[in-house]
């Protein structure tokens, strides 16, 4: 173990070498990056146990059919941290302990990692589902515009991310409806220019078929996309690029919490504080899984002057300002918003 280790986690494992042989993480791709995982069990001695999972639901799942200190951190995304806390899954965490001070201010996200005044995860990585487009192929100007999407100008050259939650408030912030704003009564008026895309567009399809159509030449334009799908393909395809247009974009997060009931919550803390230092922000921004801006400012220091480019770092503050949150639904919006979807594909 290396000097940098807490003093509590070196006190438990001198005390009992096997307490923290292992530690078990629930997480996604981009956590499974050797480069970001190998410093953290050289420091600490110990094994980290990954399994990835997609989709807050079977994520929960996992926890819900494991037993108490099965698990020791979990990755989720932010907007469900109260779903996950409401399950009795996350612990408190120490918020003294947490580096949200050194943070861009907007991604901190207390409404989302907070319950009933308490912490109970820490924003660790962001990024935006906005317009990703070939540079060579697509006018960079019409991209400022979200409109030129609809003028018929870029018919069958438009590959659409298949995830309702994006793709619907990215629609409605075209029409001039804020995410926040759309209700299970609102979101009937977002049929039509939904209808009208889908009819402008080559295919609707997952990360993986959108982001090779991107790449192959397939298609020259992918709403939904943005740095995290664009970034890892950068050094092979230089032409690959996005923005956010004049309309704004959506701004995903993910969060990093203990989970309730683990057997080493010093260790288990002491991940997350890693994951969300400067050095494992940086490894986790440019994880071979997908590429996302860190959360914590600090990593600036680390990233390379090439990296920092990519995830277009200096132009966040803009980003920012211009993004909007996911459209956090309530169970009657998010039947309504999937039975839209629906009826789009089969359209």
């Amino acid at each position: 173990m290396s000097r940098f280790a807490s003093a509590s986690v070196l006190a438990l494992c001198m005390a009992n070498p096997s307490f923290a042989q292992e530690l078990n993480a629930l997480v996604w791709c981009d956590h499974a990056d050797p480069a970001l995982i190998q410093p953290f069990e050289e420091k600490f001695g110990v094994k980290v146990n990954l399994k990835e999972y997609e989709g807050t639901a079977a994520g929960l799942a996992i926890l819900d059919q494991s037993r108490p200190g099965d698990w020791d951190v979990l990755v989720i995304d932010g907007v469900d941290v109260g779903r996950a806390v409401e399950g009795g899954h996350l612990a408190e965490l120490p918020v003294d302990q947490l580096a949200t001070a050194d943070f861009f201010p907007e991604v901190v996200m207390a409404a989302n990692n907070m319950v009933g005044g308490k912490t109970y995860a820490v924003t660790e990585k962001f990024g935006y589902n906005t317009i990703a487009y070939d540079k060579t192929k697509v006018d960079p100007a019409d991209m400022a515009d979200m409109t030129t999407l609809w003028s018929g100008k870029y018919d069958g050259r438009i590959a659409i991310y298949d995830y309702y939650l994006p793709i619907l408030g990215l629609v409605a912030m075209e029409q001039g409806v804020a995410t926040a704003d759309i209700t299970a009564e609102t979101v009937a008026a977002l049929k039509e220019p939904l209808f009208k895309l889908k009819a402008a567009s080559k295919q609707v399809s997952d990360v993986v078929s959108s982001q090779t159509a991107l790449a192959t030449g397939e298609v020259d334009i992918l709403i939904g996309g943005g740095e995290w799908l664009t970034a890892v393909l950068a050094a092979d395809n230089p032409n690959l690029d996005w923005t956010i247009p004049a309309q704004g974009g959506l701004r995903w997060a993910q969060s990093i919490g203990v989970v309730a009931g683990s057997t080493q919550p010093d260790l288990a803390l002491e991940f997350v504080k890693y994951i969300t230092s400067p050095e494992g922000q940086a490894a986790l921004a440019t994880s071979s899984c997908y590429w996302g801006m860190p959360a914590n400012t600090k990593a600036g220091e680390v990233l390379t002057p090439e990296q920092k480019a990519v995830l277009r770092w200096d132009e966040q503050t803009e980003f920012l300002a211009r993004s909007q949150l996911y459209p956090i639904p309530d169970a009657a919006l998010d039947t309504a918003m999937q039975d839209l979807w629906t009826a789009m594909l089969q359209e």
